[in-house]
């Protein structure tokens, strides 16, 4: 089984960056009891523009799988009401070995 990756830009107005940036700390700290992982980094001159990297063991068990517990799917409606994907966001990439 091969793991799985999305790599998500993302948009978030500065008034509710901390909305946005508390619900992505709270994400991160799900996804490392439930197995996979998030890191997010912010564009250097954009402050507005943010990459959300999601890794997991398999495209089965990954975040943008359907059937994700209901702890993870009330933060991330958090997180979807204050931040615009771009398009394609939610692409799914497996591994290479």
């Amino acid at each position: 089984m091969s793991r799985a990756l999305t790599v998500s830009r993302v948009r978030v107005r500065s008034a509710d960056q901390t909305t946005y940036l508390a619900a992505v700390r709270e994400l991160a700290a799900l996804a490392e009891r439930h197995g996979w992982h998030l890191w997010i980094f912010r564009h250097p001159t954009d402050r507005e523009l943010f990459l959300e990297c999601s890794e997991s063991r398999s495209p089965e068990s990954h975040r943008s799988g359907s059937g994700r517990p209901a702890d993870e799917q009330a933060v991330e409606q958090r997180i979807r009401s204050v931040a615009d994907y771009e398009p394609r966001a939610w692409e799914l990439w497996e591994e290479v070995r």
